[in-house]
């Protein structure tokens, strides 16, 4: 997937949460609740040593690990944000809009206030 098609993917997806702004940071296309909180960072060319489109996700705690342990190939340990829980996922690799949906509200949830979430949970489906 190109770069463009690939933003464009995520934009929707992070943007259909309540309360989602998008801006840079770091040089990287960025999802913050509320302009304050960030969520999701997209790096489609990738970023430092890890040379592949991926996200950067917010997790609950014990997330990352579970995740790293169930499928190595997708998910690993960010740098700069992983050691506060955030959660790596490859975009390369065999993942279908669900799985990318699922991490990215799963990333919001981790961030989001109990209003938002609220606001959320009110909404029909959208997967």
């Amino acid at each position: 997937m190109d770069d463009e098609r690939l933003l464009d993917e995520i934009r929707q997806i992070c943007s259909a949460f309540p309360e989602v702004t998008e801006r840079p940071s770091h040089g990287a296309p960025t999802w913050f609740i509320r302009d304050k909180k960030s969520f999701v960072m997209l790096w489609p060319d990738g970023h430092h040593d890890n040379d592949f489109p991926h996200l950067w996700c917010a997790a609950p705690p014990g997330a990352q690990q579970e995740l790293m342990a169930a499928n190595p190939r997708v998910y690993f340990r960010p740098p700069y944000v992983g050691h506060r829980g955030w959660i790596g996922v490859r975009l390369d690799q065999d993942l279908d809009r669900a799985e990318v949906a699922e991490a990215c509200e799963e990333a919001y949830r981790a961030v989001a206030p109990k209003r938002l979430l609220a606001e959320l949970d009110s909404r029909p489906s959208t997967r």
